[in-house]
């Protein structure tokens, strides 16, 4: 198991956000990412869909010998982990979910905004989150329409990613919001223009470093790290045609300079 490599996937570019963090933390581990592009974005395709398209990822990442995974993809998760984690009942999974936990313990207003697609929004996860802070704090919830799209044609720094930007997160900094989780993997390639838009005194919160954490320590749990020293691979995969894939090495190396918290 030691000798597998980490597999990611994600609907697109997205999951390249978690696979930097992953990267950089656990320099020794091989990291093979699956971004399928040919059906991206799954924010609002109907969940049968995609629990189809996440075993399918599954399937082509386990041919790859990968040791554990990561649903790198907030709609795949709320839909699809349960049933993965059945399915696959000896394979490790990391799962992605709004950070709602520490923004609501963080807010200094009261109100925490939540930006993420409808699939998200609409899935267990968001809504026991939800339910169990809820009633401490404010919740605004907002759908990044376009912004998936925006992040996938390289659109990040256009005028039109920033006024679409703009109409979902003015009004939750209007309303009071601190604090704005981002909901969705691709969200954190607009971390720039979100926190212009928001101005000072609001913090940009994802969920990435809690996933490397947390596959940092399942790795502990089954004495399954690569061994100090080991030189890691990157692979990339898509069901889409060898041009997206040559997208996707290059978005993985622009994202190297991605900011985090």
């Amino acid at each position: 198991m030691k000798q597998g490599a980490i597999g990611i996937f994600d609907s697109g570019f997205g999951g390249l956000s978690v696979w930097r963090v992953l990267r950089e933390q656990l320099p020794c581990e091989s990291i093979v990412y699956l971004g399928d592009g040919a059906r991206c974005p799954y924010g609002s395709r109907p969940a049968d869909d995609v629990r189809r398209y996440a075993e399918e990822a599954v399937e082509r990442l386990l041919d790859e010998g990968c040791k554990l995974i990561v649903v790198a993809c907030n709609t795949a998760t709320a839909v699809a982990i349960s049933y993965l984690r059945a399915k696959y009942k000896d394979v490790p999974f990391v799962g992605l979910e709004p950070a709602v936990k520490p923004a609501a313990l963080a807010t200094r207003s009261g109100v925490i905004g939540v930006l993420a697609t409808e699939r998200s929004l609409s899935g267990d996860h968001f809504r026991r989150a939800e339910a169990t802070y809820g009633s401490q704090v404010r919740i605004i919830k907002g759908v990044g329409e376009g912004f998936v799209e925006a992040v996938e044609r390289n659109e990040e720094s256009l005028p039109e990613t920033e006024r679409l930007v703009r109409r979902v997160v003015r009004p939750m900094v209007e309303a009071g919001a601190d604090k704005i989780v981002l909901g969705c993997t691709h969200y954190p390639f607009l971390r720039d223009v979100i926190a212009r838009v928001a101005g000072e005194g609001v913090e940009i919160i994802d969920s990435s470093q809690a996933v490397c954490r947390r596959v940092a320590s399942l790795l502990d749990e089954a004495d399954a790290r690569a061994a100090e020293g080991e030189v890691p691979r990157y692979d990339f995969l898509s069901f889409a045609d060898e041009e997206y894939v040559e997208r996707l090495r290059a978005k993985a190396l622009g994202c190297l300079t991605l900011k985090t918290k």
